[in-house]
């Protein structure tokens, strides 16, 4: 989509922090970071939510979910923990409609977020 942040990051538009990247996926640090390890993990295909994800997803949302486990090998949380989520329209929080997952470690987390 011509006017998705994300997706002008994926075609070189925008200047990302990547920290990995496959033929379909990228990962890169979140410009305003709520942990020490905060990265953002997206499907280089623009798929509005994780509502909006269909049964031909399926191979590329396990590969993100993979490569999320790479990343906090990378980043070093894995040892210790981490949150891996997706935020799914208004209520929940969902700024960039592009499906998004954010990995975030590195400290104590706290239940409710925030």
């Amino acid at each position: 989509m011509s006017d998705c942040i994300f997706c002008k990051i994926v075609q070189g538009e925008l200047p990302a922090d990547k920290v990995a990247e496959t033929d379909d996926l990228l990962a890169f640090r979140d410009i305003r970071p709520q942990a020490p390890v905060h990265v953002l993990i997206i499907p280089k295909k623009h798929i509005p939510s994780a509502h909006a994800v269909t049964e031909e997803d399926a191979p590329l949302i396990g590969r993100l979910h993979r490569l999320a486990q790479q990343v906090a090998e990378q980043t070093g949380v894995a040892a210790t923990g981490y949150r891996l989520v997706t935020n799914v329209g208004t209520h929940g929080q969902q700024t960039v409609h592009h499906l998004h997952y954010h990995l975030l470690g590195g400290r104590q987390l706290t239940w409710p977020p925030g």
